[in-house]
């Protein structure tokens, strides 16, 4: 029932329309915002350049705006993007059986904010790329521009909620697969919940370099579940707490482990925040109660700063 239900909510014409809806929110909200002053072109226009050909001069445009522009054309990409998505068990928490934009897990999340932004570089014109990946690569597909390559990418986001992954998390390998087939500089969006073992973190962290290396943009989207995976917000009545992806378990009162919990996922968070800093990396933490906004205006600071 919960396949069906993912099927239902998911289907590549409901997450465009709920990517449509995250992404009209969010430009309504940047004319309320300290991002007004941003030069957001979402319109298939640009301005003129004196001296080029007048050929696409949009006239009846000019005769709104007493200003020349140019109509966009799909060969006239300005950044290339890829998103890349870890598709772990321990991204598929909470489990949910229905999911809206008011009832998402990790995935859940980062396949709509996915879809959000594949809508935002549609608009401006820019060509995105997508990697899915868990124990190893799942899928990938290479940066382009085209209508008919954006709706293949929603489709093969879409089909991540369609079963309950059990996978465990090898980023680091899939990251060094990715960097060798990424060979134009391009801005990397990449959405975790930062879940492996200690051993691998600094194997983790030579991947991200190897990324930077090839000197792309690297955005990380540390994502997370604030309420229980960050404040350990649990009633106090005996629990089993299970690793999604290794199914070892410990059974105690969630009272009695809240204050050390705490203070240890803050000093990881502070850590993760510091490497990243170290190599020059994007570190972004993303509740995934909070929504969008934060997603989209990373997106439009890093593009600024990227072209």
């Amino acid at each position: 029932m919960a396949i069906q239900e993912a099927k239902n909510i998911f289907g590549i014409k409901n997450l465009e329309l709920l990517a449509n809806q995250v992404v009209e929110g969010f430009i309504t909200g940047l004319h309320k915002s300290p991002f007004h002053g941003f030069s957001v072109e979402f319109a298939e226009h640009r301005l003129y350049n004196k001296g080029e050909s007048i050929k696409h001069i949009d006239w009846k445009l000019y005769g709104k705006t007493d200003k020349l522009f140019v109509k966009r054309y799909e060969e006239e990409t300005n950044l290339r993007c890829h998103l890349i998505i870890d598709n772990s068990a321990s991204m598929h928490y909470p489990l949910q059986k229905k999911h809206s934009l008011e009832n998402l897990n990790k995935i859940g999340f980062s396949v709509i904010a996915s879809a959000a932004l594949l809508e935002i570089l549609k608009r401006q014109r820019d060509a995105y790329g997508l990697s899915i990946y868990a124990e190893e690569n799942e899928y990938y597909a290479p940066a382009k521009g085209s209508e008919r390559h954006r709706r293949m990418l929603l489709n093969n986001l879409g089909k991540i909620l369609e079963s309950q992954s059990h996978k465990k998390t090898k980023t680091y390998t899939a990251l060094h697969e990715i960097a060798d087939k990424i060979h134009r500089r391009s801005m990397i969006f990449l959405f975790t919940d930062m879940f492996q073992a200690d051993k691998e973190e600094s194997a983790l962290f030579e991947a991200l370099r190897h990324l930077k290396y090839n000197k792309h943009e690297v955005i990380l989207f540390h994502t997370y579940d604030g309420k229980h995976e960050l404040d350990f917000d649990f009633d106090n009545t005996p629990k089993r707490f299970i690793d999604v992806e290794t199914g070892e378990h410990i059974n105690l009162y969630a009272d009695t482990v809240k204050e050390n919990y705490k203070k240890s996922v803050s000093t990881y968070f502070n850590e993760l925040k510091m490497k990243c800093m170290q190599y020059k990396i994007d570190y972004v933490p993303v509740d995934i109660n909070d929504g969008f906004e934060q997603i989209l205006t990373t997106y439009l600071i890093s593009r600024k700063r990227f072209l």
